[in-house]
């Protein structure tokens, strides 16, 4: 107890010396100066006489203490020595953390390791197999060449070991033995074939990880291993999971041809599983596509897919890569629900997901769009995901979700975190250069940010605004005389420097500014950044070509000032100039053509997103982080053209046919009688009391199997089929309880329902055997009372599709609560505005009060008729439509359009009517009746109903008569998609106070004063746009108001006359993108005479 007590008070041994008096303080000198070292050498001391001790207990103790001492940090190689003589203890627990310990120092104290390489050799054929494999970990640990042939030896015999975890522990080694000798490949690849054969769940993930570090070209050791890999991955531990999966996702690419061509019209493979051999027939008779999926390619897809709900967000990870590279297009969708789930992960995690979402974005926003919501930047995020989440949004953006996104960088840009800020302003710009529709709202508010407070944003805003201006100067100049003013204030050399640049390209637009501006910075030359300086320079150049009269002498006086200057830079571009635009005898023929030399047109930039250049590097790994080539990287593989023999696979299905069928074989007899023929329901009824437990736990045990491994290729159909829904199986059972007959109609109904509704059978397979896996401990007659309460719920409730999905959406593990409830991620094109982003929208509504909005009738209706379908091209059919500029009686929503049909023939046309539409996503239409018939030359009006989600895009449909069919198309006019508004001037200003910033465009229209008198501007407004007008107390003010069909979002629409022929024209809405395409119609309408 002395000696422990004395360790562990090791801390004060300074004080206690100082009580102990002289002589104690006399003893320790030796070492006073080393006190520390001094207590550290005693308690090792004392470690080393509890480790010499005859009691187990004191060396156990001993033991548990260094290895703690190994975990905190602290160095205990000196102790080596001590523990290496109690390698041979009989006593397994000394023994275990003796191993532990030499594993930690074998390599650093190799001498000594090998004096008692005999015992390890002797533990390698110990009884117990933690101590066998403790055994080879620290052969393989000590890392001396002259010893390869023994490790050779033992990770041969661990290999063969009846243990699957000393199995496991010769693969780990057998990576360690190819670093120390690579010489030794060949014969590890003999060990590595023989473990890959292996089918112990344990071993798998390790001998994959010793495949990928000792030959992963070698892809023939894997084609008999394949189909097995894929049924144990479900069962493999985590990481070895991820190891398998990456090793999987090449060799898929190295196998299997591209499942991306023929417009990736693939999304029925999924379904095809669930279906009998019957359906399968009928649907490949109907569709004969080129391409067929490789039954092993839809096996790896398909055992993978349980994954994407792990606890481990490496193998979500892992998952979804191998969803990205290898899976059609059409289901690739199903992983973007996992990896926002992972974004509640810690920050670490959120970086590298959120990184991988960045890279996916770009090519398929689809597949991300219904999840806007959750890229959104919490004021908690670190500043690399906020930067990470603005560039997803910036990906995603559109026409449809642009003005959300606008007004939640517009409080981005309020943030504290400056670098945050910057970047905001960085993507407004990006928007602006992506979407033409918002460039000019875009720029209006990034000069309304020129006026901010906090110098970086100013800058950044200045920066952005000169990469705008490139594209389009000719309309700006107003904007470049503001910037000019700016020049006094700003002080960020960046800036400073943009502001030049568009000064000097723009100098013959600004006559009067440029000679003031480089007068001001002739003035502070010497003491600008050097950035600023060479723009400095090429402003003068500029001026010098194009107004010499006013700027020779400053520019000859930044010139000498340019030729002395400390940075070289300076002054090369300084003499080059001066060369180039000052004429004399020296200077060569360049001189002539200085001016289009300076003065040349310049690209516009290209603003694009840092992530486009990433997706050739698979997807969750370090290159892909590091957008460079990590050490040990292993590209993927392009698609090979034709498929290599897939028969190389063949050759141990019937092995793990024979290993696997046992288990679930006298299970799976029940539920597929069941499935298939209604009189074994019938012979079964009289005897469900006795044998239905079993049969439960039948269909459970079917449905994991299915689910995780379906490794029975042989009655792959049977395994199919009974996995359709997981919730149908139980549905039949719990109606054939109350009577047959009504069984059989309502399994039929949910047959129906499965078929209509498929984008939701999936996730409903999935949250059934999620609950069938939780729930094995209830007893059975919880589980059928269960059953039988949902069938009876949805019986009730079998009016609708939709109430039948919140049952299942509550189980599942994917969901997240602040979702909208799409069905299931699969990747298809969304809608324009997803129910969620509507209701955001209202939320966000800008109007204080709806009770201002009231619809008002038309002011004025057009008789211009659009044709539809041409008399030559519709073979003696003519249709033209119109927009009555009516409220539609088929929807609060739609546009009222009305059609008329002639007939130019000579006979009838019969059973005219709608046939197949092609509209956009979230458009619906409400088609006419069918005509019976219409006789020659007679001619019909009907109305038809069409949402146009607030959206100029074209509606396709087939206009369809008895013998033939014609493509046509319905576009509408920005100015249909409005319903005039009655309201009073207070609301109107009202309104409109709260429509600004982005909300804002306007432009100035110039035109002859007698076309600005009120009835002209009202007759021109209201031919364009379906607006009401707004008493004006102003005579040179002219207000007009609506609201869109669609979200009913305000559009108020102000002509206020100026002096001369000029008049503004201003448009208030949340609507931006309607708003400036509205403006492009009006503004030359209102300035044409």
């Amino acid at each position: 107890m002395s000696s422990n007590s004395f360790a562990y008070s090791e801390q004060s041994g300074g004080g206690e010396a100082t009580e102990l008096g002289q002589e104690a303080t006399s003893t320790i000198s030796p070492s006073g100066a080393f006190g520390l070292f001094s207590s550290d050498m005693k308690k090792n001391e004392d470690l080393k006489q509890m480790l010499e001790s005859n009691k187990d207990s004191a060396k156990l103790d001993a033991m548990k203490r260094i290895v703690g001492m190994i975990a905190k940090g602290k160095n205990a190689s000196d102790l080596f020595p001590a523990v290496v003589k109690n390698v041979a203890s009989k006593n397994i627990e000394i023994k275990k953390l003796v191993y532990v310990y030499l594993v930690r120092y074998a390599e650093e104290q190799q001498d000594l390791a090998l004096l008692s390489i005999s015992t390890f050799q002797r533990a390698l054929k110990d009884p117990n197999q933690l101590i066998r494999a403790s055994a080879l970990r620290v052969l393989s640990s000590i890392r001396v060449p002259i010893i390869v042939p023994i490790m050779m030896l033992a990770i041969k015999e661990a290999s063969a070991d009846l243990s699957p975890y000393v199995r496991k522990n010769a693969a780990h080694a057998i990576q360690k033995l190819y670093s120390l000798d690579p010489e030794q490949k060949e014969m590890l690849i003999e060990i590595i074939e023989k473990l890959l054969k292996d089918k112990s769940t344990l071993v798998a993930g390790s001998v994959v990880m010793a495949f990928e570090e000792v030959c992963p070209d070698r892809i023939d050791l894997i084609h008999k291993n394949y189909r097995k890999l894929c049924n144990l991955l479900v069962d493999v531990e985590e990481w070895g999971q991820v190891v398998i999966i990456h090793m999987l996702t090449r060799y898929a690419r190295t196998q299997f041809v591209s499942p991306w061509k023929e417009g990736d019209g693939l999304e029925d493979n999924e379904k095809d599983f669930y279906d009998s051999d019957e359906e399968q027939k009928e649907k490949t008779d109907k569709g004969k596509k080129p391409y067929t999926m490789d039954p092993d390619h839809r096996l790896l897809i398909r055992n993978t897919k349980p994954l994407l709900q792990s606890r481990n967000a490496a193998v979500v990870m892992a998952v979804a890569q191998l969803y990205w590279h290898i899976a059609p297009k059409s289901e690739a969708g199903i992983i973007s629900k996992s990896l926002v789930r992972l974004l509640r992960s810690n920050r670490e995690v959120q970086y590298i997901v959120l990184q991988n979402i960045a890279t996916m974005s770009i090519q398929r926003k689809g597949m991300f769009e219904p999840y806007l919501k959750s890229f959104y930047v919490r004021s908690t995020d670190p500043t690399m995901i906020k930067i990470l989440k603005l560039e997803i949004l910036t990906n995603l953006a559109n026409e449809a979700n642009i003005s959300t996104l606008l007004r939640e960088f517009q409080t981005y840009v309020k943030s504290q975190d400056k670098q945050f800020a910057a970047a905001t302003i960085q993507t407004i710009g990006r928007c602006a250069t992506n979407i033409s529709e918002v460039t000019d709202t875009c720029l209006t508010g990034l000069v309304c940010l020129l006026s901010n407070r906090d110098e970086i944003v100013v800058a950044e805003s200045v920066v952005v605004i000169k990469k705008l201006l490139q594209m389009q100067p000719v309309q700006h100049g107003e904007i470049i005389k503001h910037m000019a003013k700016l020049l006094d204030s700003i002080t960020v050399p960046v800036a400073r420097a943009s502001i030049l640049w568009l000064i000097g390209e723009n100098c013959e637009r600004v006559p009067k500014i440029a000679p003031d501006v480089l007068r001001k910075t002739a003035k502070s030359f010497t003491g600008e950044d050097d950035l600023v300086k060479l723009q400095i320079l090429n402003l003068g150049a500029k001026l010098y070509l194009t107004n010499s009269k006013q700027t020779k002498l400053l520019t000859q006086y930044i010139l000498n000032l340019g030729k002395y200057d400390q940075n070289y830079d300076i002054r090369d571009r300084t003499r080059f100039i001066r060369q180039l635009i000052v004429p004399n005898e020296k200077s060569g023929a360049l001189s002539k053509y200085a001016k289009k030399i300076f003065l040349a047109q310049k690209p516009a930039p290209l603003l694009e997103s840092p992530f486009k250049g990433r997706d050739h590097y698979q997807l969750g790994t370090l290159s892909h982080t590091l957008n460079t080539k990590a050490t040990g990287y292993l590209e993927l593989s392009n698609w090979p053209e034709v498929a290599p023999d897939p028969s190389v696979r063949n050759v141990e299905v019937i092995e793990l046919a024979k290993e696997w069928t046992p288990a679930g074989k006298a299970k799976k007899e029940n539920p597929d009688k069941k499935f298939y023929s209604e009189s074994a329901e019938e012979e079964e009824d009289s005897s469900e009391s006795s044998s239905d437990s079993e049969s439960e736990s039948g269909s459970e045990s079917g449905e994991q199997d299915d689910e995780g491994d379906s490794s029975e290729d042989s009655s792959e159909h049977e395994s199919e089929s009974e996995s359709g829904s997981g919730s149908e199986a139980e549905n039949k059972r719990a109606a054939k309880k109350n009577s047959k007959t009504k069984g059989k109609s309502d399994s039929e109904d949910v047959d129906k329902e499965n078929e209509n509704s498929k984008t939701s059978d999936s996730s409903n397979a999935e949250s059934s055997s999620i609950e069938d896996s939780s729930s094995d401990s209830a007893s059975e007659s919880e589980s059928e009372s269960e059953s039988e309460s949902r069938k009876v719920t949805k019986e009730k409730e079998n009016k609708t599709k939709q109430d039948r999905n919140p049952l299942t959406k509550d189980v599942s593990l994917l969901d997240l609560d602040d979702f909208n409830p799409v069905s299931t991620p699969v990747a298809r094109p969304t809608p324009a505005l997803s129910p969620s982003l509507i209701a955001d929208l209202e939320g966000l509504n800008l109007s204080a009060s709806s009770s201002v909005i009231s619809v008002s009738t038309p002011v004025f209706v057009p008789v211009k008729t659009h044709v539809l379908l041409h008399r030559m091209s519709g073979k003696g059919l003519a249709a033209h439509y119109f927009f009555p500029r009516q409220p539609c009686v088929f929807g609060d929503n739609m546009v009222s359009v009305q059609i008329t049909l002639n007939n130019t023939t000579d006979w009838k046309v019969e059973n005219i009517h709608i046939g197949e539409k092609k509209l956009p996503v979230g458009m619906q239409m409400h088609v006419f009746n069918p005509i019976e018939s219409l006789e020659p030359e007679g001619s019909i009006t009907v109305s038809m109903g069409i949402d146009f989600c607030d959206s100029t895009q074209t509606a396709s449909f087939q206009l369809c008569t008895k013998d033939d069919c014609f493509s046509v198309n319905i576009q509408p006019p920005v100015g249909e998609l409005l319903l005039p508004v009655a309201m009073s001037e207070k609301d109107f200003k009202k309104e409109q106070g709260m429509l600004t910033g982005m909300n804002e465009t306007s432009t100035v229209i110039i035109a002859a004063p007698q076309n600005f008198t009120s009835s002209v501007i009202l007759q021109k407004v209201v031919n364009v746009a379906n607006v009401g007008v707004v008493p004006s107390g102003q005579d040179n003010i002219h207000r007009f108001a609506a609201k869109t069909v669609h979200s009913g979002s305000l559009m108020l629409v102000t002509v206020e006359l100026k002096e001369g022929s000029t008049a503004q024209l201003i448009i208030n809405t949340e609507k931006t993108v309607i708003g400036s395409l509205l403006l492009r119609e009006l503004k030359p309408v209102l300035s044409q005479g």
